[in-house]
């Protein structure tokens, strides 16, 4: 189940389909594209009855790495603000900077939520908190605090973006939730960690033991598809027991998404097949979206991505929702895999 990745990590400890970005490009990744697991649960009796008849679950998710723009992403927006020749996309990535009344271009959780209802759809958007980075110093999560609050009272979810070093250490998980929840003013249920890192299973019984409910770290950083063979949640297990957390497998992450297709409409068939998948196993694809591609010129294609993926799921009467409630309906449902 766990042989779709490699055993050499990268520079950051991630572990990827392949080894080098040269030979993903010239991969046939039609293997990790099929939820070959699910298949067979399927074909051995699973059934899923999702909330209103719909025909499967989408999960949307977003991490949240940057609230300001590093200076080299305004550098870049600015540069395509001015090829577009858009000036309100010119100030909008130039100004904050100088004007502390014109928020960051990257607090823009309200239009996300906006995009999303339109959809009928909601979102899970996971916070760091972690002081320390491999790349830079993030961002205080009291600045976020007042556009949490809107998200919770939105009906949306917030959950922990563990920090880099946070996946394997329960003192750092464990504090990092206790400081978003002392912010936030309620209980943190959801996680996944930054640049994917996962230690299988450690990472989920320091996980459980925290107090989280579930997490949605398992997926590829540098491709999309189904890292396990599923396109449904399950319980890991570690020393022949079943641990109290349910991970939500990541299927679709933009920056994996596009760094692999070479073109708009390739990102989209490949897009189109695994959410067919889900549709055709019963199952439930979840998707990562920075929210940064909400706001960045060079990145609008992804943005024009994400809500096609919404009005095809739309059409195709999913249950478009937040990790969330995802792990609680999943929860009272019980399902017992054949």
């Amino acid at each position: 189940m766990w042989s779709r990745f490699t055993a050499k990590g990268d520079a950051f400890g991630q572990y990827s389909y392949v080894d080098s970005y040269c030979d993903l490009k010239h991969r046939d990744i039609s293997e990790v594209l099929s939820p070959d697991v699910s298949r067979t649960f399927v074909e051995n009796g699973l059934e899923i009855a999702f909330p209103e008849d719909r025909e499967f679950g989408v999960c949307l998710t977003h991490d949240i790495d940057d609230i300001y723009p590093p200076l080299h992403h305004t550098f870049l927006s600015m540069l395509y603000s001015v090829k577009d020749a858009d000036m309100n996309q010119l100030k909008k990535h130039s100004l904050w900077r100088v004007n502390s009344k014109i928020p960051s271009p990257y607090l823009n959780f309200k239009e996300i939520m906006d995009i999303e209802e339109k959809f009928d759809a909601k979102s899970s958007f996971y916070f760091l908190t972690a002081e320390k980075d491999p790349r830079r110093f993030r961002y205080d999560i009291e600045d976020a605090g007042s556009y949490m609050g809107e998200i919770v009272d939105r009906g949306w979810e917030v959950g922990l973006h563990g920090g880099y070093y946070s996946y394997d250490n329960y003192e750092n998980m464990a504090q990092e939730k206790r400081k978003l929840e002392a912010v936030l003013g309620k209980p943190v249920i959801g996680f996944r960690n930054h640049y994917l890192k996962l230690k299988i299973s450690e990472s989920w019984e320091i996980l459980s033991k925290a107090g989280f409910k579930y997490d949605t770290t398992l997926g590829f950083n540098n491709v999309v598809g189904f890292r396990n063979g599923m396109c449904h949640p399950f319980r890991p297990y570690a020393e022949g027991k079943a641990l109290d957390i349910l991970e939500i497998p990541l299927n679709i992450m933009d920056i994996a998404l596009f760094e692999y297709a070479d073109s708009f409409r390739q990102a989209w068939e490949i897009s189109k097949q695994i959410l067919d998948a889900g549709q055709k196993y019963n199952g439930i694809i979840t998707l990562l979206w920075h929210n940064n591609t909400f706001s960045s010129p060079h990145l609008k294609e992804w943005r024009k991505l994400y809500e096609k993926i919404l009005d095809y799921c739309n059409q195709k009467n999913a249950w478009i929702t937040n990790c969330g409630d995802i792990y609680e309906w999943w929860n009272n449902a019980d399902v017992d895999y054949p």
